[in-house]
């Protein structure tokens, strides 16, 4: 099973991260450069969860990072979408040029009509289990918060993040599990294509939480494989660009930071298929788009844990052979992320071709594989 998506001239002019590295764009791109891991041990007595450590987001507390108006009910996840869009609108981590930086506080061009396709998991776990316990344990099963109620539906954050910036365009929850990001990509391409949208903001979400940990926990225990059991660090936070038409970028003052060359999607039905599935989804990414394996410069893979980890690298060294691109490793760094990796991997492109630290026209592979069968693959060519 194969979907594929062919694109020319979207350009992704401006991104911004909420990581364990930091708050800002900057931390990312820091902590991407310096490769410093940012997990950290977790207080038993604050934290009953079945690991040692996480990679957190540092000092964020939703009231202290997005003040107390409208956030008493607001779950993890949410805020850090909103907080990541709100440094993006910003112009927070963004290639934005004269007349295309931030004014008033938002980004030129940046009006009420953009899109929104961002990507979860699940929406809030944690959210869910905490609103079903209250069910439970309460006096009546009806005495629980009714503000908390909106966080144990999937798209909180993405209807949340339109009402906080004031975004009046499609707004689209799109879940995908470890190839969420790139799911995204497609989706906010697909809008423009369609012409329901001109700018699309996409990214991705993934909270740290002690419901997630042990959804983790088990799941990874229940794998076929030793290895996944201890698939890693659990991380969590927010990735988010801008995507837009060249000639709006170029109208709006952005150069852009790099432009989407392509998208390959497949599905492995068992994880011993990931290897030949991904090898085909790269080989026909390449194909489609003209690109030769000795032309792709950065590869940014997923580093999924366990035997879908090894499958995603054994099917890039066969890409490859012979062929020695960089490899972006942030995952090492910032943990799993799960849903928001893909986000992740695509943010540490942008960052090195906002900073200058590859060449224009370098050309990048973005891959993932998840352990319910995505398959995908990305393509883009920095500026």
């Amino acid at each position: 099973m194969v979907s594929a998506t062919a694109t020319s001239g979207p350009l992704i002019s401006a991104w911004a991260a909420v990581s364990p590295w930091g708050l800002r764009g900057e931390d990312f791109a820091s902590g991407l450069r310096s490769g410093r891991r940012a997990d950290r041990p977790l207080p038993r007595e604050d934290w009953s969860v079945p690991y040692e450590a996480a990679c957190l987001v540092p000092d964020f507390d939703i009231k202290a990072v997005l003040g107390r108006k409208g956030t008493r009910s607001m779950d993890r996840a949410t805020g850090l979408a909103v907080a990541a869009l709100r440094h993006l609108l910003a112009g927070d981590g963004a290639a934005a040029e004269g007349a295309g930086a931030a004014e008033g506080g938002r980004l030129v061009g940046v009006g009420e009509d953009t899109g929104l396709a961002l990507g979860t998991s699940t929406g809030s776990a944690q959210s869910m289990m905490d609103f079903t316990r209250d069910s439970l344990v309460s006096e009546r099963p009806f005495f629980v918060d009714p503000a908390r109620f909106p966080n144990t539906v999937m798209n909180c954050a993405a209807g949340q993040s339109a009402i906080w910036h004031r975004l009046k365009g499609p707004n689209t929850t799109i879940a995908g599990g470890r190839a969420t990001g790139l799911l995204a990509l497609q989706y906010a391409l697909r809008l423009q294509r369609a012409g329901r949208a001109g700018s699309v903001l996409c990214g991705a979400v993934e909270e740290f939480s002690a419901a997630r940990a042990w959804l983790e926990w088990h799941t990874r225990e229940a794998a076929a494989d030793g290895a996944a059991a201890d698939g890693g660090t659990l991380g969590e936070g927010a990735a988010v660009w801008l995507l837009e038409p060249a000639e709006t970028a170029a109208g709006n003052g952005r150069r852009g930071l790099a432009e989407v060359a392509g998208l390959e999607f497949g599905f492995a039905a068992e994880a011993e298929q990931a290897r030949g599935v991904l090898t085909d989804t790269v080989r026909r990414l390449l194909e489609r788009t003209g690109t030769a394996p000795g032309d792709v410069g950065l590869v940014a893979d997923s580093q999924a844990p366990g035997a879908l980890g090894t499958a995603e690298r054994a099917a890039l060294d066969e890409v490859f052979a012979g062929a020695a691109p960089r490899r972006l490793a942030c995952a090492d760094s910032i943990g799993d992320t799960y849903a928001a990796s893909a986000a992740f991997q695509v943010a540490a492109v942008l960052a090195l071709a906002e900073t200058g630290e590859t060449a224009a026209g370098t050309v990048a592979l973005v891959t993932s594989v998840d352990r319910d069968g995505v398959v995908g693959a990305a393509l883009l060519r920095t500026r």
